[in-house]
């Protein structure tokens, strides 16, 4: 039953990134059209504003530490951050241990305008092109936001430890009278997931704008006769798409050091994810994301892979092709979805 649930629970912290990837994906098709194969680009840049608000706080000065000497007493010149001097060692050291988490408030206003400038300067000259033209040129994209990155910070993972209060393990066992340690930074990340993918949806179904998009995602020329510039709050909507990847990354980085094909890594797979959910549904990325996690999760178990040898690798990929072939749609798409 421990290890049931211990399988239950790597599903669902890998099916949150899944879900979140999709989710932003989606968005950018449901409302723009748009098939974006930089996406997975998107993520990869959200880890690398934890690296690099990491590296910033960890910039240090040289000076000479009194209480300490070397062989020949003289004292020792120590590395002392910057943030430790002006808010103090207590304060300046717990700054540098909850990087990952202050890295937030990086990323939402990185990720908006990086996807606004991707909308505004390349994606809004493809509207009208074939799908194939857009994926061309999204992955091309994505591969030149993927060479930027290894240029500057090479091409080995690079640690983002999380803090140490949320480093250990918690025993999630407890609630159902059973031991089952589990890490504790996988579980925030799975209720980080989950509140985001609330957010979004409540954004999209309870304020004005949302209910805006939401109409002009179903008729797009009626709501623009009405005098409302629909182009822009899509392109916005490029940017809060962008955001949720870019926090995806973030968040995703004490779990998988990032390195620069962190993306692609995780962009195939989420495609695979939307195309299983019905193409332009947000609930069927969700609910997608989260099954396909849970699956290959226990795809992965050594009782799955010593049976079936490799179903850890293809399992996606074939209930992806029994769901097609009993709904060419998905699971929630839309009638008239790239079928024409």
């Amino acid at each position: 039953m421990d290890g049931f649930l211990l399988q239950i629970l790597n599903g669902l912290d890998k099916g949150s990134a899944y879900a979140l990837i999709a989710l932003g994906l989606t968005l950018i098709f449901g409302t723009l059209g748009v098939v974006n194969f930089a996406h997975g680009a998107l993520f990869m840049i959200g880890a690398f504003c934890a690296v690099t608000l990491q590296r910033f706080l960890s910039l240090s000065y040289t000076v000479e530490d009194p209480t300490q000497k070397d062989f020949l007493g003289n004292p020792l010149k120590v590395e002392t951050p910057y943030v430790e001097s002006w808010f103090g060692p207590e304060v300046g050291s717990t700054i540098i241990d909850w990087s990952v988490p202050l890295a937030i408030l990086l990323a939402i206003p990185v990720m908006v305008f990086l996807g606004l400038v991707m909308e505004r300067g390349l994606i809004k000259h493809f509207y009208k092109r074939p799908h194939a033209d857009q994926i061309l040129v999204t992955f091309g994209l994505a591969i030149v936001l993927q060479e930027i990155i290894k240029y500057y910070f090479g091409a080995n993972p690079i640690q983002t430890p999380a803090p140490d209060a949320l480093s250990g393990v918690a025993n999630v066992g407890a609630i159902v009278g059973m031991e089952l340690l589990y890490p504790v930074w996988r579980i925030v990340y799975f209720c980080f997931a989950v509140l985001i993918i609330f957010g979004v949806f409540a954004f999209l179904q309870f304020t004005t704008f949302g209910m805006v998009v939401r109409a002009g995602m179903a008729d797009r020329e009626t709501v623009g006769l009405l005098g409302i510039n629909i182009d822009r709050r899509f392109a916005i909507m490029f940017g809060v798409a962008a955001a949720v990847a870019g926090l995806a990354g973030v968040m995703y980085g004490p779990i998988n050091p990032p390195n620069y094909h962190m993306g692609m890594d995780f962009l195939v797979l989420s495609f695979v994810v939307v195309v299983v959910g019905g193409m332009g549904s947000l609930p069927g990325a969700v609910l997608a994301g989260f099954m396909l996690g849970i699956l290959e999760s226990f795809a992965s178990t050594t009782w799955a892979t010593t049976t079936i040898p490799g179903i850890n690798q293809i399992i996606i990929y074939l209930v992806a092709i029994i769901v097609l072939l009993a709904r060419p749609r998905g699971l929630m798409g839309r009638k008239g979805v790239m079928e024409d």
